[in-house]
């Protein structure tokens, strides 16, 4: 099936890595929703927490076709993520809909939500998806993770996808290794990186109504690399002791030989973020249901590419959904 992929060629002048991972940034992408509809759906936590997540439908004209396409965010990300909205726009214009779904704690749903989501709360989107209305997931579902929300979307298959109408899924740069990429994080030329994701990271958690104890708040404000944030804050928070039992219990790896939906796998061996050897290394050919495409290049949810102007990643997805004819 990868040979019915397109291939990727970088595109002139996103040359290497770094300028294929910041290009949204660069060139805020303003993409055209062709008049869809747009609705806000509020899914509530089935832990007691009172904390909902929030999720935004758009449906092109006519009220679209097919499964309903379900989109992912990563690490300090949201429905406003411009590789969401690109994504999302891509799908519409194809005549699909989409919700792109906001995280606990995450772009609206940071006003509703006092505590977060991690790589591997998968009790989050399971409760997200058993609440989407009936007529929406008629003909199933695709879900679409990028980043760590591509690591949180595989864990979920192996776990929950079975009591779910899931029919594909697509996870983009995923960091399916927790501890090899958060360790990538803390090399020198990741510097920039760093301190743009840790400011981020801070200001969202301890926004309102976070619920944070005054020694939590100091671990936050003290971190000074992804690892720090996860072993003095994420780590602890939810349960674990520090970064590594929380990366050894989440990361995506060691769910892999479970998954039992159609799923393709989109990374960048020059990912700056996240090492290849997570991905070279795992032996595919024991689960059938995994289709990995690993593109020399592309960078960190980047892949802007030759001949057209849409990411890769999205026409990659367009191909695959083809191929299962969905």
């Amino acid at each position: 099936m990868a040979e019915l992929l397109p291939r990727f060629e970088p595109r002139a002048p996103w040359w290497g890595p770094d300028l294929q991972t910041l290009r949204n940034l660069l060139r805020q992408p303003e993409p055209d929703f062709n008049g869809a509809s747009a609705e806000r759906l509020l899914l509530p936590a089935s832990d007691a927490s009172g904390d909902t997540l929030v999720g935004l439908l758009q449906r092109p004209p006519g009220g679209g076709r097919g499964p309903l396409v379900v989109l992912i965010h990563g690490l300090g990300g949201s429905e406003d993520s411009p590789y969401q909205r690109v994504s999302a726009a891509q799908l519409l214009g194809q005549g699909r809909p989409v919700v792109r779904l906001n995280l606990r704690g995450a772009g609206p749903a940071r006003a509703l939500c006092r505590s977060q989501y991690h790589a591997g709360r998968t009790e989050d989107l399971r409760d997200a998806l058993a609440q989407l209305p009936e007529e929406l997931v008629r003909e199933g579902l695709v879900l679409v993770g990028f980043s760590l929300g591509g690591n949180m979307l595989l864990k979920f298959l192996a776990e929950f996808a079975s009591a779910t109408p899931v029919r594909a899924a697509v996870s983009v740069s995923a960091p399916i290794d927790l501890e090899a990429a958060s360790l990538r994080f803390l090399a020198p030329r990741n510097r920039i990186y760093v301190w743009q994701i840790l400011r981020n990271l801070k200001r969202v958690s301890l926004a309102a109504p976070a619920e944070l104890t005054e020694s939590e708040r100091r671990a936050i404000l003290s971190a000074r690399s992804v690892w720090e944030f996860d072993d003095r804050f994420v780590g602890p928070h939810n349960g674990w002791a520090g970064a590594e039992p929380y990366y050894a219990a989440n990361s995506a790896r060691r769910f892999l030989h479970e998954i039992r939906v159609p799923t393709l796998l989109l990374h960048a061996l020059d990912d700056p973020w996240i090492p290849a050897d997570a991905y070279t290394s795992f032996p595919w050919r024991e689960n059938a249901e995994l289709l990995p495409v690993l593109s020399p290049g592309g960078g960190h949810v980047g892949f802007h590419g030759r001949g057209d102007r849409r990411p890769w990643h999205d026409r990659c997805l367009e191909a695959f959904l083809g191929s299962l004819g969905l």
